[in-house]
């Protein structure tokens, strides 16, 4: 058996999946959120466990799908040379998601361990390159709310479009359609492979 996950790593995937699936089927309504996550964590043994992660993944979800707008005019603003509709799909919610920890929610979470963790859904997901193009969207984003929320700022604005060298190009890959294989096939089943563990993040 593979080492088991984290509470709040496995929480993410679900909003990941989520995500991907709201995207390429427009007319996922949010309202289905709940029976989605009741059907991938029921599985889990330890019920303080499944409610832990059902209610965080159920935030990070419904806080992005609030927030889009916003969020992607993060994207737009860091990642130059490439277009948010030319990005994959794993990558740009990958991207909406650490975006929203970072900028609107989890302030419990230190921002290093929110790119962390999106670096490795990138990786898991997407392709293997993946995970530096997040890291270098999401560090830039790092900075930029470290630097307003040092001069009072709650909940920084996007930027205007940024020219940092390096940042933003997103290196050539597979452009995910919506007839790609699901890449989600690896999520383990819950009962087997949760961490019953505290992890805070």
């Amino acid at each position: 058996m593979t080492e088991p996950i984290r509470r709040r790593t496995y929480a993410r995937e679900l909003c990941l999946q989520y995500l991907y699936m709201y995207e390429i089927q427009p007319d996922t309504a949010p309202a289905e959120l709940d029976s989605f996550l009741e059907h991938h964590t029921k599985g889990n043994r330890d019920r303080k466990g499944r409610i832990v992660i059902s209610e965080f993944a159920h935030k990070l979800c419904v806080g992005v799908i609030e927030n889009r707008k916003q969020i992607d005019e993060w994207i737009v603003g860091i990642a130059r040379n490439w277009p948010i509709d030319r990005m994959a799909h794993i990558d740009r919610n990958v991207l909406r998601l650490g975006i929203y920890e970072l900028v609107f929610g989890n302030e419990d979470a230190p921002p290093k361990v929110v790119i962390n963790e999106a670096i490795e859904l990138a990786k898991r997901f997407s392709a293997a390159q993946s995970g530096a193009f997040v890291n270098g969207i999401l560090d830039r984003v790092r900075h930029l709310v470290a630097d307003a929320r040092s001069m009072g700022v709650t909940t920084p604005s996007p930027p205007e479009r940024i020219e940092i060298g390096g940042v933003g190009n997103q290196v050539k890959g597979k452009i995910q359609s919506d007839f790609d294989d699901n890449p989600f096939a690896a999520i383990p089943n819950a009962k087997d492979e949760i961490d019953d563990g505290m992890h805070k993040y």
